[in-house]
C-alpha cells in the first residue's frame, strides 16, 4: 500500500504510471491476475456510467478502501482514502498502459 501511496503523490504522470506499472511486477502472479480481472470488470461497469451512474472516481470511492489498506491504520485516515482513491482510479484510468495493450 505504501509504495503505491509514494507512487500517487508522484508529480509526474508518465513516471507515476511508470512506478504502478513496475510495483505491479513484483506482485504475486496471482495478485496481478487477480487485479486486472477485477479492474477489466470495473472498466466495463464505468463503460455504463450513463446508466448505472459509476465512473471511474465513484469506483475508486468505493473500492478504494477496500482494496488499498494500509498493513497499520496510522495517521490520518481521510487522507489515506484519497490516495486510495486516487490509486484505483488511476489502475481504472491507465488499465491499457498498465496491464498492457491487449486488454482482452
Amino acid at each position: 500500500f505504501e509504495h503505491f501511496v509514494e507512487a500517487i503523490k508522484m508529480q509526474d504522470y508518465g513516471a507515476r504510471v511508470q512506478s504502478f506499472k513496475n510495483l505491479l511486477k513484483k506482485l504475486p502472479l496471482s495478485s496481478h491476475d487477480t487485479m486486472k480481472i477485477l479492474f477489466r470488470h470495473l472498466r466495463k461497469v464505468a463503460a455504463k456510467s450513463d446508466v448505472n451512474l459509476m465512473t471511474m472516481q465513484s469506483l475508486g470511492i468505493v473500492f478504494g478502501p477496500t482494496l488499498m489498506r494500509p498493513e497499520k491504520e496510522t495517521g490520518n485516515m481521510a487522507v489515506y482514502m484519497i490516495y486510495q482513491n486516487q490509486i484505483i482510479e488511476l489502475f481504472l484510468t491507465e488499465y491499457p498502459e498498465i496491464f498492457g495493450h491487449n486488454v482482452d
